[in-house]
């Protein structure tokens, strides 16, 4: 075999007759480095490629066997070389203490030469076991990582068409659910910056209501299309059927968490948002006429966001509010039917809020 291709091994020796005996023993299985005392052992370190091994004499001239390991375990060998600390057999502390300070194995002198190769044969394989090991977690790591982005984007998908199915009754497109997930993705963003609101708003939980947020109408697919697709005015009656959508899609995730067997955040504030997005903040709204911080956090965002985008959305009995129209009416329901802290955080991104508008308004046309 080409030497190139054998595994290295630095021995580091004072006496040079050890160092030759060494040499002897190993070098028809390893390529062989010698150093006969500690600035030679750090200068062979640097060199690339690293020793695979370290054998290591407890006496050296320039500095002690110990200052040495640890000098070439700081700085230049890496945690996974192995060392193997020569001592006489009567040496008991020095043995213990370089167990202690990072040594993998002693071999005791005199040794046997059969010893030496099978001690050296021995932490060599060891070696590429843990390499092998390693390369198979990195692996590993990796496919999961690759499974768990695919299931991301199934999940992504699944939840966008089933939003989507219950948008088209009424004519609306995907890009009504694209512009209100980034609307309070936004929104949440911005919310973050007061105290009240940063634990709640970290980016993981602010990620998971972005992906949430498309199922706030999914409950309409339970509310008959007479009422849904009614152009006028819905009688009293009417309207009363329609509210029940918000308890049809807190059903639905309900449902889910029961198949389950528990819930998460996603499915959570998939729950708060399906149920609570039509509540008020003074109370007057439905289903449960909650008031106030009583409306989960993620409703109350999702309460601003879908009233911005119906407002500026035509409909068949009136057209499109402008965006200024938009969010002076909602400025003006700051305090009664919106959260004047979510109100506050879009006056300050309207202009991301106008952006986020025209971009998937352009991929509809």
């Amino acid at each position: 075999m080409d030497i190139d291709f054998k595994a290295s091994i630095l021995v580091v020796d004072a006496s040079p007759e050890h160092l030759v005996e060494i040499e002897e023993h190993l070098q028809d299985r390893y390529h062989v480095k010698l150093a006969r005392n500690g600035a030679d052992a750090l200068r062979v370190a640097r060199q690339v490629p690293q020793p695979d091994l370290l054998l290591l004499a407890p006496s050296l001239p320039d500095m002690s066997a110990f200052a040495l390991l640890a000098d070439l375990q700081c700085h230049f060998i890496s945690a996974d070389i192995p060392v193997l600390f020569m001592s006489a057999h009567d040496a008991l502390d020095e043995q213990q203490r370089a167990l202690r300070e990072g040594a993998s194995d002693v071999l005791l002198r005199p040794f046997v030469p059969e010893i030496l190769r099978a001690r050296v044969d021995t932490l060599m394989q060891l070696r590429a076991a843990r390499a092998m090991l390693k390369d198979q977690r990195r692996h590993m790591a990796h496919q999961v990582a690759e499974r768990t982005r695919e299931l991301s984007l199934m999940q992504d998908a699944t939840v966008i068409a089933m939003a989507s199915l219950a948008e088209s009754r009424e004519g609306d497109t995907a890009n009504h659910i694209r512009r209100t997930q980034h609307y309070v993705a936004a929104l949440a963003r911005e919310l973050r910056y007061n105290t009240r609101f940063a634990e709640q708003l970290n980016d993981d939980n602010i990620a998971l209501l972005f992906k949430a947020a498309p199922l706030h109408d999914i409950g309409k697919v339970g509310v008959p299309d007479t009422i849904l697709l009614k152009p006028g005015k819905l009688t009293d009656e009417e309207f009363e059927t329609m509210k029940l959508h918000t308890v049809y899609g807190r059903d639905a995730i309900a449902g889910v968490e029961h198949t389950l067997g528990g819930s998460n955040q996603f499915l959570r504030y998939a729950r708060e948002i399906c149920y609570s997005h039509q509540e008020y903040w003074d109370g007057s709204g439905y289903p449960q006429g909650l008031a106030g911080e009583a409306i989960p956090l993620s409703a109350r965002l999702m309460a601003v966001a879908d009233v911005y985008d119906a407002l500026i959305s035509r409909r068949s009995y009136r057209p499109a509010f402008t965006h200024e129209t938009a969010v002076e009416l909602i400025r003006q329901a700051s305090g009664e039917h919106f959260d004047p802290d979510v109100v506050d955080a879009m006056l300050a991104v309207e202009e991301k809020f106008k952006v986020i508008a025209a971009q998937f308004q352009a991929e509809s046309a």
